[in-house]
Order: C-alpha cells, then sequence, then structure tokens
C-alpha cells in the first residue's frame, strides 16, 4: 500500500495533540479537522488557538475553505464530513475515572463516529495513549459492529503513539521521532509512509501495534518513576538538612546519572499513564509494584510540599491560621496553559486546611477554566499586597524576573519547588 495523490486525511479531536498533527499534514494533503466542541472549532476557523501550540500566522497558513482543495485543513464540527476522507487519525485525550481505571469512552465514541463512514480499504490510525491491546480488544470491535465491515479485509488499522510536549516550541511534532504500526505489513508500511512524509526526523517502524502501544506506555512511566526517586530523596534529604538540588547537581557531573529533578507530576500523560499499564497488568495476574509505588508517591508530593511550607513558616513565627501565601503558577508544566490534572491543586487545597489564604497568580493560565475546573480565582496582579509565604510552582519564564523582596513580609518564606529564582529560602 503505498500513499495516493488521493489521500485525505481525517483527524479526530483538534487539542493539544490533534491540532499541530493536523496542521502539519495539511501542508502536502487535505485534512478535515474535526471536533465536538463548537466553541473550540469556531476559535481555530479564525486561526485562534488557546492551547498555544500552533501560532496563528502558522495556522492561518494551512486553513481552507474548499472541501476538493488538493490540500489545506477545513475545520469543522459537522462529522458527515468525515465520509470524504479515507485515512481516519484518533487523537482525542484518555484518561482514567476518579478511581484511578481508565477510561476509554472517549476513544470509543470517537470509533463508533468513524464507523459510520468507514469504507472500503479505508486506514483508521489511533494515536491516544492507551494499555498494550486497547487498539485491537476495544476499538477494532467498535469499528467492525458499528460499520459493517470486515477487520483486515475492508478496512485496517494502525497506531502511531503521539509525542508532543506541550508548551515546547522546539520539540515539535515534525522533529520528534515516530513510533508507527500497523494491523497488516501492507498497512503499517502505508502508516509508516505517511508520517514519514511529513515528519522531518523520520520514523520507527514497530513490528506489531501492541508493541507500539506498549512503547508509548512506558516512556511515561519511566519519567513517573525516575521522577518519584527524585521525589523521595528531597523528603530524604530534607529531613537530613541537605540541599537536594546541590546534590544532584553533584551526582549529575558522572557522565551516565540521570539528570531528573524533583516536582509535582501532574499532567494528562505522566500523571495517567502508568495506571493504564497497570491496570492492564492486573488483568494478568501482576501486580506492578514498582509503576504504582512511584505514582502514589509523586501523587503525595503536593501535600508534602505543604506542610514543608508551613513548618517554614512556624520556624520563622509567622502566624499560620490567617496567613497570606502567595502561589505562583498553576499549570501542569512551565510555560504552557494547559491545567489538566495538575498537582499544584493538590498543594494548594492542602495548605488551605491548615488555614492559610492562598492566592494564585499564573498569566499563562486561562482564568475562566482555573475557576470552572478547580475553583480558584486568579489574580490579575501579584503587588498590590505583602504576603507571608510565596510558592513558585511553576517555572514560567515570566516569574525569572518577578520582584521577590516587593511581595515579601519581614519573616516572610519563599519556597521555590523548581529551584528556578534566584531568591530563596528553600528548595526541593
Amino acid at each position: 500500500m503505498k500513499i495516493m495523490n488521493n489521500t485525505r486525511i481525517a483527524i479526530i479531536g483538534l487539542g493539544y495533540v490533534g491540532l499541530p498533527l493536523a496542521r502539519l499534514f495539511a501542508t502536502k494533503y487535505f485534512v478535515v479537522g474535526y471536533d465536538i466542541k463548537i466553541k473550540r472549532v469556531n476559535e481555530l476557523k479564525k486561526g485562534i488557538d488557546t492551547t498555544l501550540e500552533v501560532g496563528s500566522q502558522l495556522l492561518q497558513s494551512v486553513l481552507t475553505e474548499e472541501m476538493n482543495a488538493e490540500k489545506g485543513l477545513y475545520i469543522t464540527s459537522d462529522e458527515s464530513l468525515l465520509k470524504t476522507c479515507n485515512h481516519y487519525i484518533v487523537t482525542v485525550p484518555t484518561s482514567v475515572d476518579k478511581n484511578n481505571q481508565p477510561d476509554l469512552q472517549p476513544l470509543l465514541s470517537a470509533s463508533k463516529t468513524i464507523a459510520k463512514y468507514l469504507k472500503k480499504n479505508d486506514l483508521v490510525i489511533y494515536e491516544s495513549t492507551v494499555y498494550p491491546g486497547a487498539t485491537e480488544e476495544d476499538c477494532i470491535p467498535v469499528l467492525e459492529k458499528e460499520s459493517g465491515l470486515i477487520f483486515n479485509k475492508d478496512f485496517f488499522v494502525g497506531y502511531s503513539p503521539e509525542r508532543i510536549s506541550p508548551g515546547d516550541k522546539i520539540k515539535t511534532v515534525e522533529n520528534i521521532l515516530k513510533v508507527t504500526s500497523g494491523s497488516t505489513p501492507e498497512s503499517a508500511q502505508k502508516v509508516n509512509n505517511l508520517y514519514k512524509s511529513v515528519i522531518v526526523t523520520g520514523t520507527h517502524l514497530a513490528p506489531s501495534i501492541k508493541v507500539a502501544e506498549a512503547a508509548k506506555i512506558i516512556e511515561n512511566c519511566q519519567r513517573d518513576i525516575n521522577i518519584a526517586f527524585v521525589n523521595e530523596l528531597s523528603k530524604i534529604f530534607s529531613l537530613m538538612n541537605i540541599n537536594t538540588s546541590e546534590v544532584l547537581e553533584a551526582a549529575g557531573t558522572k557522565w551516565n546519572f540521570l539528570p531528573f529533578k524533583p516536582g509535582l507530576v501532574g499532567g494528562h500523560c505522566i500523571g495517567v499513564d502508568p495506571f493504564y499499564l497497570a491496570q492492564k497488568a492486573q488483568q494478568y495476574g501482576y501486580y506492578p509494584e514498582i509503576i504504582l509505588s512511584g505514582r502514589r508517591l509523586n501523587d503525595s508530593m503536593g501535600t508534602h510540599v505543604a506542610s514543608e511550607i508551613i513548618k517554614l513558616m512556624i520556624d520563622r513565627e509567622v502566624k499560620v491560621k490567617g496567613a497570606k501565601v502567595l502561589v505562583l503558577g498553576i499549570t501542569f508544566k512551565e510555560n504552557c496553559p494547559d491545567i489538566r490534572n495538575t498537582k499544584v491543586v493538590d498543594m494548594l487545597l492542602s495548605l488551605n486546611s491548615f488555614g492559610v489564604k492562598t492566592s494564585v497568580y499564573d498569566p499563562w493560565a486561562k482564568r475562566d477554566e482555573v475557576k470552572r475546573e478547580y475553583g480558584f480565582e486568579l489574580l490579575n496582579e501579584v503587588y498590590k499586597t505583602k504576603y507571608d509565604a510565596i510558592v513558585l510552582a511553576v517555572s514560567h519564564n515570566e516569574f525569572k524576573t518577578i520582584d521577590i523582596p516587593k511581595l515579601k513580609k519581614k519573616n516572610s518564606v519563599v519556597y521555590d519547588i523548581k529551584n528556578f529564582l534566584d531568591v530563596k529560602d528553600k528548595s526541593l
């Protein structure tokens, strides 16, 4: 199967993953960008990406209003337009429920939608992060049932896990090597050729869909476990009154020491994906001790940091009840507006439980989204008052120039989670 000139691609889901991918493919192919969120679609049609992953000029350069165009991006919430495509790429989010069990509902819903318009010889590619086996065991049966077509005879499937790093303007989608796979040798080659045609750094063709699924999920599990290790070190060294950052700097002089740093591990990938592999492992009768212990430790860091801040305030003889605490940053990572699964919220709730009055300032986060998701009102600016404690939670570039002395009272505590500020009393 070779890529033909009549390749027409549908991207299902235009979020942090789908939009950059749609924009990239639209430079060479005709792409229907489909999303169920009307507000999102209307913004994108105007060239506005509120995730800030694709710049307005870059987005507008590929937008088209012609359904018969040879290339370009046609954005819509009209699912019937999917019938004009022959390649479907699913980039919807995969999350967990309140019990940390995988929630495949968005993925299954997208599969049902595609199945309505699936035709003979069409190709469906999944990018959403899942446990090994999800594509073949959960998604393909839905495609078959809803379309009435036969898998690997009438239609084919591929899996190419997303590797987007939100907020990273250097490692963009075209600059990250892509793992690809397919349900047959021919379809695998077709998937590989499709991505290779736009990915500058190339592709790696995995031998099976399950291998590609497993490769993706262990990338995030590995990072989660490594961060959990240095988070545990930070707890130990705190008891020993040793600066963790200085220890890591010294250890980092060895050529093979891994440069991980302690912190609050949130987001829609690292804070979620380990549960997918853990749940699947338990179905096979294996309890994954390291994966889940790492997740538990990282999930405990918000409470731990809050306790450390309160201890410092007590040491400074700052009255805790009613104290004003400024938290700088609420997004899950620096220089990015994404607040999904941010662990800064855990720290805020823990601080509030001690009776302090927290205020949050974040120039990247959207005020209405933070209010709706977490109930916190963001400050418009920070210099109206002085604070008993200042906590740097996210290392946005804007915070490098913030005037910390101007925000402090006489005995104020400055706690720098990211070891980012020049002025601080303590960091993780």
